[in-house]
């Protein structure tokens, strides 16, 4: 089982905690001040109950037929929905031309 999962309120984000690499690509540069600056104003204000996150994994690991992924937390369900519409879109823009690949006599 994969589990991907969103912000829980964790250490993770404290300055203790985390290092930040520094930007090196130019291109880049301002996105990633953008990253660090959000999820260091995150620090203590996580959605996510690790515990419950705990008990949510021993329950799955119990099942007879485990997922094969798992979002953990609200918003990595946001990010899957998400991730799932944009390749629907992405394969329904060219389904025709997508499904007129296949060889002609078959």
């Amino acid at each position: 089982m994969l589990v991907e999962p969103g912000f829980f309120r964790t250490e993770l984000l404290t300055l203790s905690s985390t290092t930040y690499a520094k930007p090196s690509i130019d291109d880049y540069a301002e996105r990633t001040k953008e990253t660090v600056a959000a999820w260091s104003s995150m620090d203590g204000k996580q959605g996510g109950d690790p515990a419950k996150l705990a008990n949510a994994l021993v329950q799955l690991a119990a099942l007879k037929d485990p997922p094969a992924r798992f979002a953990a937390g609200a918003d990595a369900v946001q990010t899957f929905e998400a991730k799932a519409k944009a390749l629907f879109d992405q394969a329904d823009a060219h389904r025709a031309l997508s499904s007129s690949l296949s060889y002609d006599n078959t």
